[in-house]
Order: structure tokens, then sequence, then C-alpha cells
């Protein structure tokens, strides 16, 4: 599983390139970026694993996908609107995995590898496909 704990340093990544959008032209007031929904998948990720590493032993985390979620958030000074969107996509990651698990079972733990597999592989292809050089 050492390989699932690259998902904060690969999202970090992504939110210096996505963030500084230096060699990307930045897209029209009010229009979504064309990684619009692989961003929003990453936020439901972010927010199923707030729920599930905690409920599965990773207590020493406290608040680390919350504040994953929200170093994303900054990078990229979402609309509004935009903002609202990335919210509810955490929420309901979380929300889903609190009425499915209320104890840590083997499922629970399969989930959460897939869950960080996933989303270091949106992160990299949102830095590999839109981050420039």
């Amino acid at each position: 599983m050492a390989r699932a704990f690259q998902l904060p340093v690969v999202l970090a990544l992504a939110a210096t390139l996505l963030g500084g959008r230096a060699a990307m032209a930045a897209p029209a007031e009010g229009s979504t970026p064309p990684y619009e929904q692989d961003l929003l998948k990453i936020a439901e990720l972010l927010g199923s694993l707030h729920y599930l590493r905690p409920l599965c032993g990773a207590s020493g985390e406290g608040q680390r996908w919350r504040t994953e979620m929200q170093t994303l958030i900054d990078a990229e000074q979402p609309s509004d609107a935009r903002k609202g969107k990335l919210v509810a996509s955490f929420n309901a990651g979380y929300s889903s995995y609190a009425t499915v698990y209320r104890t840590c079972t083997p499922a629970a733990v399969l989930a959460v590898q897939r869950q960080m597999e996933e989303g270091a592989r949106l992160s990299h292809e949102i830095v590999v496909r839109f981050g420039g050089n």
C-alpha cells in the first residue's frame, strides 16, 4: 500500500501546476476547465478518504483529506458556483461511504486502496494532459 500514499504528493503537484496555469490559457470567466469532471471525481475521492481512512485505523491523519481538498480549492481559485460543486462532490464522497460502512471491513479497506489509486491516477493524468511544460 506504500504506492497509495503518493496521492498527496501528486495532488500537490497538480495543484501547483493548475493553480499557476502559466502554461495554459485561463478559462473564460464562468467557464469550466477541460479537466473539470476529473477534478470533481478527485473531490469525491477525497471526501470518501476523509471518512474511510479514520474508520479503518488511520487516526493520526486527522483532517488530512479535508486539508488536501482545501489545497485543491485554493490552487484552483474557482468561482463560487464551481467551488460549490467541488464541495458538494467532497461531501457526496463522504456521505456515500458513511451510509454504508459503520466499521472497518475488508471491503472498506479495499475501497480505500482503490480510492487512493484512482485519485493518484486522475491527478497524474490532469498534470500530464493539462499541466504544460
